[in-house]
């Protein structure tokens, strides 16, 4: 082992020469005596040099001793100030956030949710990542998540922050080409657009809840799928196919006769949201604060928007 592989016998040497004495540099770091002495000798072992010149009236430095006085300062120095940093970055509302979230829900409510946690804390940045794949991502070294869906990661730890309200909707013009719907049945020879990623929902089985715990499961081959439900609302406003839409996301265009409910007594259970973070890791106070407020604000923006 080197002289350099414990810092706490570099400390050790550094507060005898800035002290004057082992018995001043016992005081100031608050350790016998004895304790002191032997750890000055482990380190002379280890640098395999005398450090020091000690007789019954002073005490005075090698040449040894004095290279590796002024490394020594320097890496405590190091040390202690990389410990500060950490401290304060564990402590102080500041610094910087990585965040994550599915790119239908980030481009929208989340970056909203963004926006209000980094006006309301100025010391704080951030970075917003957005995937459909979302899984990976504190494995990439993001801080938090916003996900929707099903939490299949088992490192992670998940806070429920509400629930999106799912329906099936489609344009007039193709409402106004079939045949009238009475039954979940009656859906399942209609063209579909299908969402791709299985966390989400089954793009080819859509299990249905109507009055008095009906259940009907639709079992489809879409015409088309994709992986965002904005691209899906655009594709049924064309009149391409009947759609499962996240409520929020269709308000305007049912308000204004763009798109109209299919079946509105029969809908698919609503999508968990969870707000998610590294289990294993300790999160800065900015990541903690992040986390209270996103649950929040999410729950509030959801309950808002409920049909």
């Amino acid at each position: 082992m080197s002289a350099f592989d414990d810092l706490s016998l570099l400390r050790a040497f550094v507060a005898i020469v800035e002290a004057g004495s082992i018995s001043a540099g016992a005081r100031r770091l608050k350790i016998p005596q004895p304790t002191l002495s032997r750890s000055l000798q482990s380190l002379e072992e280890r640098a395999g040099a005398v450090l020091l010149l000690r007789d019954t009236h002073r005490m005075s430095l090698t040449p040894t001793g004095r290279i590796l006085l002024e490394d020594a300062q320097r890496i405590l120095a190091l040390a202690d100030g990389a410990q500060q940093r950490i401290r304060e970055d564990q402590t102080s509302l500041s610094g910087h956030l990585r965040i994550f979230a599915t790119i239908d829900l980030g481009q929208s409510i989340v970056t909203r949710l963004v926006s209000e946690f980094l006006m309301k804390h100025p010391e704080v940045t951030a970075s917003l990542s957005l995937t459909n794949r979302p899984l990976q991502m504190i494995q990439e070294g993001c801080d938090v998540g916003v996900v929707p869906g099903k939490i299949t990661d088992e490192s992670v730890i998940a806070r429920p922050a509400g629930s999106i309200e799912l329906e099936l909707v489609a344009a007039p013009l193709l409402v106004a080409s079939r045949p009238a719907v009475k039954k979940p049945s009656d859906l399942e020879a209609w063209p579909w657009i299908g969402l791709a990623g299985s966390h989400f929902w089954n793009a080819s089985e859509i299990p249905l809840f109507g009055r008095r715990g009906a259940e009907h499961v639709l079992r489809l081959s879409p015409v088309l799928v994709s992986e965002g439900v904005t691209s899906m609302r655009e594709a049924a406003r064309t009149g391409l196919g009947v759609t499962v839409q996240p409520h929020w996301l269709i308000l305007e265009d049912l308000a204004e006769g763009r798109l109209v409910r299919i079946l509105p007594s029969w809908r698919p259970a609503n999508l968990p949201v969870h707000v998610v973070y590294a289990g294993h890791r300790l999160l800065p106070t900015r990541a903690r604060a992040f986390v209270d407020f996103a649950v929040d604000f999410m729950k509030r923006e959801l309950e808002g928007t409920a049909g």
